[in-house]
């Protein structure tokens, strides 16, 4: 693509065009001839052999991951998103890119835009003015699961990048692409799981869509494996990486690279001071961006991604490799040593470890960090607007689950007991229509703010969460993790804006927000108020918490959500409301309209009137 390019100080931006077809298709597809057998069938054009399983796709232009967006800062990305599934709608969000000015673009059904219906065509069209390592996925159901995601990369001229001089190498094939995997379609393993005893524990990881899970036998009596991904440095230089998470489900994972540490210089597309670490843990949601040095001997070596949570040894042992390959390495093209969920694990300093305490000395948290960026507004002293979100499983009814008196939460058997992830006891009921471009269909009672609802604890309430906030204000949003149900997880993206992570700490296997607030109010919650490290997306601790603070800047609706995709579909979410209609930027024209077709019936005597008239 002719946007995929060196970025170059005073080059005028240019529009990137791109045609994202997205269909149901199919992994190990006729495309693949004879992969594995022949390795060269892998790579044939439209063959997926994902981890050599068949299973049902959700993908766009037959690709996984998806067509890779490389443009270069204030590029003007023009996106027509063709839908040829067969029965469902669909939509792309653009994460990290803050759409200021282009709020319609942010592609959130039923918050920015309607869902893309079948057999038509939507255009994205918006300037990428948030340089760093991102990415697009679809924002609708479980498509993601199903593998409708790639990455978004946006460069800027090395005179803008800090870290430049760091490294020789800045590659589109050193981009790394990560998630939890599964072999059913996501909807599938959704409706097993909250209807009946279906577990949701991913059996492996996939590294830029490929994987070895699935043993071929060959004609020597040994076994043979779709190849895993690949990736080539030549010894002597430095190379950035930059790693995504398009994760699904509760699968933290983490990444080391044999005889190699880590260099990380960036997350969620801001500069940090770099630091050198063993390992790295990346959550649904999050990139990180570090330097390899390739100095080792010349040979090839095991990059190794360990599952974490739902992905450990406790279920399924979630484990993958990839291969890094020193250029004139002789040999088989696999590294010799062994490949195990145990062997997966590095040790040593560990960069964003899950579920540590803020003194853990085997680990570097996110408010260890220090950004490259100067302090701004959002980290004065006290902010303008303090926003308390505690949350956990509640053993409820959900409606949308349970029937009371018939089958409800403590009526079934406990393998089938389901609890449901609330902010404040509340989950978000998305309205049929975009409150965004449809302001004229907000009615008085459209919604509601969790602090003022009473009587949820011990009952299932969802409702139109939206939380207003003032242009310019300065919000600081405290994170509890109670911890109590399970011993879980949960990555929170904001979108249309990007947060400082003041503070963050576990303070046992669960807490109460009123220990919380109270250790703060003693002044026991120590603050980065200087060197606040800069991001979209941030884990909260298990039993702990995590404070960000973010300046109210964009105009519109903007969604802040748990990551984890089965989480956002039962509604841990809440929308915040920047500034008034007034000041959002006006609605494109011709811009797709939906909502309810309920017109009022006519009376009975019509009714039979116009029966008898249409009586052949």
């Amino acid at each position: 693509h002719h946007c995929k390019r060196e970025c170059k100080k005073g080059e005028p931006p240019r529009r990137c065009q791109y045609h994202f077809n997205v269909e149901d298709y199919e992994a190990m597809s006729k495309a693949c001839y004879n992969c594995p057998y022949n390795l060269t069938d892998c790579y044939r054009p439209d063959c997926i052999a994902t981890d050599g399983v068949k299973r049902p796709l959700t993908v766009i232009n037959r690709m996984l991951p998806g067509p890779s967006v490389e443009v270069c800062l204030n590029d003007e990305i023009v996106i027509d998103l063709e839908n040829n599934l067969l029965d469902s709608s669909t939509s792309i969000h653009w994460h990290g890119q803050h759409q200021k000015e282009y709020p319609y673009m942010d592609g959130v059904p039923f918050v920015t835009q309607c869902p893309v219906p079948p057999k038509t065509t939507f255009r994205y069209r918006y300037i990428a003015a948030t340089p760093g390592t991102h990415f697009w996925h679809s924002h609708s159901g479980t498509q993601r699961a199903d593998g409708a995601f790639g990455a978004l990369i946006v460069r800027q001229p090395k005179e803008f990048e800090p870290h430049s001089n760091l490294y020789d190498f800045d590659l589109s094939e050193h981009t790394i692409t990560v998630l939890d995997w599964s072999h059913e379609l996501g909807i599938a393993i959704f409706t097993a799981h909250h209807h009946s005893d279906g577990d949701n524990k991913p059996p492996t990881i996939q590294v830029n869509g490929r994987g070895m899970y699935k043993p071929f036998p060959s004609t020597n009596n040994s076994l043979i494996y779709t190849p895993p991904a690949s990736f080539i440095v030549e010894q002597g230089y430095r190379y950035r990486f930059r790693l995504i998470n398009a994760g699904v489900l509760n699968c933290p994972i983490e990444l080391s690279i044999d005889n190699h540490t880590l260099f990380a210089i960036g997350t969620d597309g801001s500069d940090i001071e770099p630091v050198e670490v063993d390992s790295i843990v990346s959550y649904a949601g999050e990139r990180w961006d570090f330097i390899l040095d390739a100095s080792a001997d010349i040979a090839d070596y095991w990059l190794r991604f360990r599952g974490l949570m739902d992905c450990d040894d406790r279920f399924k042992s979630a484990h993958m490799a990839a291969v890094l390959h020193y250029k004139d390495a002789t040999g088989s093209g696999y590294p010799p040593e062994p490949l195990s969920y145990e062997l997966a694990e590095r040790g040593g300093l560990t960069l964003n470890a899950l579920n540590v305490a803020a003194n853990d000395p085997s680990s570097l948290n996110v408010p260890d960090l220090n950004s490259t960026k100067a302090a701004d507004e959002s980290l004065k002293p006290l902010a303008d607007r303090r926003l308390v979100l505690a949350y956990d499983f509640n053993a409820i009814d959900n409606e949308h689950f349970y029937k009371r008196n018939l089958y409800g939460i403590m009526d079934v058997p406990r393998n089938k007991r389901v609890l449901t992830p609330q902010f404040n006891h509340v989950s978000l009921k998305l309205q049929p229509f975009p409150l965004l471009s449809q302001p004229e269909d907000i009615q008085p009672s459209t919604f509601c703010n969790h602090s003022q609802l009473e009587s949820c604890k011990g009952k299932y309430c969802e409702c139109t969460n939206v939380v207003e906030l003032k242009l310019g204000e300065v919000v600081e949003v405290v994170l509890i993790d109670i911890g109590v149900s399970y011993d879980a997880n949960h990555p929170f993206h904001l979108h249309g804006h990007s947060f400082r992570v003041i503070a963050m700490d576990r303070l046992g296997r669960n807490v109460t927000a009123e220990k919380v607030l109270k250790l703060d109010e003693l002044g026991q919650i120590k603050r980065n108020l200087r060197t606040a490290v800069v991001k979209d997306t941030v884990t909260v601790p298990d039993g702990g918490y995590t404070i960000i603070r973010f300046i109210a800047n964009n105009p519109g609706y903007w969604m802040f959500h748990c990551h984890i995709e089965f989480h956002v579909e039962l509604g841990m979410a809440l929308l915040f409301k920047v500034g008034s209609h007034s000041d959002f930027p006006p609605v494109p024209a011709g811009f797709p309209k939906c909502g309810n077709y309920l017109p009022p019936l006519p009376d009975i005597s019509s009714s039979t009137k116009l029966q008898k008239e249409n009586e052949v």
